[in-house]
């Protein structure tokens, strides 16, 4: 007696994708969920800036919200300093790291409330 030999469940396993189609999907996904960027007036840059010289003066936390090529990203840590001649904030995040943000990338600032 002969016995057929079947592949059992690899015939219904899903299709094999290049890494290249993979990287291409991604993409697309992100490209789809991108935001443009928000626009914002003098009035807002004025109270960014007196909020971060608050938050400088008075060593309290901040969270600062920035726009990178199409995504929201928040900071929320301690301004170290302001660096007026070449538009930059230097910040210390709640993990101790430094990070640099340029006041054009800047569409949020919020003073955290003192515990």
């Amino acid at each position: 007696m002969s016995r057929i030999r079947d592949r059992g469940k690899m015939k219904w396993q899903s299709a094999f994708f290049m890494p290249e189609h993979v990287k291409m999907l991604k993409e697309l996904r992100s490209d789809y969920q991108k935001i443009n960027k928000p626009i914002v007036d003098e009035s807002q840059i004025d109270e960014f800036e007196q909020k971060l010289c608050l938050a400088l003066e008075h060593k309290q936390s901040i969270t600062i919200t920035i726009w990178e090529e199409g995504f929201f990203r928040m900071f929320i840590g301690s301004v170290q300093k302001l660096d007026e001649w070449n538009k930059t904030i230097h910040l210390v995040e709640e993990d101790g790291c430094l990070t640099t943000i340029w006041f054009n990338q800047v569409v949020g600032v919020d003073l955290l409330e003192e515990k």
